[in-house]
């Protein structure tokens, strides 16, 4: 099931900045010659930085950000919580593989989709969170570099079936919600 946002309309837009270029106005223009891109993919593909301390780093982050909104009242800024919920994982979705942990992208790219078409932090959407911390913290404690034996596939889409269990409970409130 790789359905994107859940079959959702997304209720937050990424915002993309542009900012100048600084290096390639003091280098110019062109391309590089095809020895360093080489040798850069190189590089990407065989480094042995050490993925872990960032990526608890981040778990820890993310985490906090759950524990706070649990906390937070109605009336309190609920996109600020989901913010400290949501950048954490998607630095970890940005590096997961780059520092080859495949699964932890899969994981976390799962959880943005599902955070960007939530209407609200509810104790229902925070339980979701708390089982894409637990699976994203059982493969980076676990070292998961691979599926695991098909393991990784089925946390993805157990985790997929959470999220359309949830929209599927509240179907007839987004129904009312889209008509406003």
């Amino acid at each position: 099931m790789d359905i994107q946002h859940y079959n959702q309309e997304p209720k937050r837009k990424a915002k993309f900045f542009s900012p100048p270029n600084i290096l390639k106005a003091k280098t110019g223009s062109g391309g590089l010659n095809d020895t360093i891109l080489d040798r850069a993919q190189d590089l990407l593909e065989n480094h042995t930085a050490d993925f872990i301390p960032l990526a608890e780093l981040y778990i820890n982050q993310m985490e906090k950000g759950i524990k706070e909104a649990f906390d937070i009242k109605e009336s309190t800024d609920s996109e600020k919580a989901l913010s400290k919920i949501l950048m954490p994982c998607v630095q970890l979705k940005a590096n997961g593989t780059m520092f080859h942990y495949p699964l932890v992208t899969r994981i976390a790219d799962r959880f943005v989709q599902f955070m960007e078409v939530v209407e609200r932090l509810d104790n229902e959407t925070l339980d979701i969170a708390n089982a894409f911390l637990t699976a994203l913290k059982i493969v980076i404690t676990g070292k998961i570099r691979t599926d695991g034996a098909g393991h990784g596939n089925a946390l993805v889409e157990e985790l997929n079936r959470a999220c359309m269990r949830y929209f599927d409970k509240h179907k007839a409130d987004i129904d009312e919600n889209e008509e406003d």
